[in-house]
């Protein structure tokens, strides 16, 4: 039997505007979609226990097929004559706007590379977690699945020409508490990111200057965070939100869990992901503003995810 494991994230910066090769800004947390993989013969078998959005499995049945395919391909495994067990469980929920399903890719990419006894590297790992992505989101930065294979806290800058993305590393003082609320809608991430490329090239004198101060924000965002000026950060990510609803990929619900993290007393709130449903975190240092802002959304009958950014490799 194999086993693998793969990091949930948090978009602090960036979401959509990286998929155009603006820069942005990534965290693990302390959550993880775990996997084991036996052999069988030839079909494929899952069986999904995360806990998550009702209908969140359900919905991605199909693009978690194609993405195994996609896999078995990338590490020279025919997808026609190997047969999978798969179990998918672990401390990450299926929420829209976490990286699920990255997490799982990656996870169920070092669990078959266990069962085969293949030996990959992190980075072949993430770059087959990469392929599988592309069933999910049509055209992914990457962002999502860099994090679920690395951990910590990441800058990232996809290479629009077809070369290496940039990733570094950055140095956060201590893992810092937040909260992942979910609105409960299993967001479409492939339509979302589409919706955005085709309104930015319909209209380029409102987009344009929208993408150039995304990437101001990520730039001050970075020097906040080497500073751990976690307040200018909160401001920043208010900020980062105010973008994102301007190129439309925000919805009432989200605005709702911002708006209420903020009266909490949140120092940021920001939708994560591809947006149109899914999540939005808050920055909550110290575990009694987490609780209070965890339970004043959860009174409004939303669930939430009560985390940690900065967490390191597994």
């Amino acid at each position: 039997m194999g086993k693998g494991s793969g990091f949930g994230k948090v978009i602090l910066f960036g979401e959509h505007f990286v998929v155009h090769g603006v820069p942005g800004i990534v965290s693990a947390i302390d959550s993880t979609a775990n996997a084991k993989v036996t052999r069988k013969n030839k079909t494929i078998e899952v069986k999904d226990e995360r806990r998550g959005s009702k209908g969140y499995a359900e919905e991605k049945k199909i693009q978690q097929l194609e993405s195994i395919n996609r896999m078995l391909k990338k590490m020279k495994l025919d997808p026609e004559t190997t047969g999978l067990n798969i179990w998918l469980g672990g401390s990450l929920p299926g929420f829209s706007g976490l990286g699920a399903s990255a997490a799982s890719s990656v996870a169920i990419a070092r669990a078959i590379a266990g069962e085969f006894t293949l030996s990959f590297s992190d980075q072949e790992i993430n770059d087959i977690a990469y392929e599988a992505e592309k069933a999910y989101a049509g055209n992914p930065s990457g962002i999502d699945n860099t994090a679920a294979t690395f951990g910590g806290l990441l800058w990232f800058k996809k290479n629009l020409a077809g070369g290496s993305n940039t990733i570094e590393k950055l140095s956060l003082r201590k893992p810092v508490e937040i909260i992942i609320g979910s609105t409960g809608i299993v967001a479409n991430t492939k339509a979302m990111v589409k919706g955005v490329a085709e309104r930015k090239k319909a209209n380029p004198q409102k987009y344009n200057p929208l993408f150039k101060k995304a990437e101001e924000l990520a730039i001050n965002a970075r020097n906040a965070i080497h500073q751990f000026d976690l307040m200018k950060v909160g401001n920043l990510m208010d900020v980062n939100h105010s973008l994102l609803q301007e190129i439309g990929v925000s919805c009432k619900e989200l605005d709702q869990l911002v708006e209420t993290a903020k009266e909490q007393g949140a120092y940021g709130a920001k939708l994560t992901g591809g947006g149109g449903g899914g999540c939005m975190t808050a920055l909550t240092p110290g575990e009694d503003l987490q609780e209070k802002v965890a339970k004043a959304i959860e009174k409004e009958g939303f669930q939430v995810l009560r985390t940690k950014i900065g967490i390191k490799r597994i």
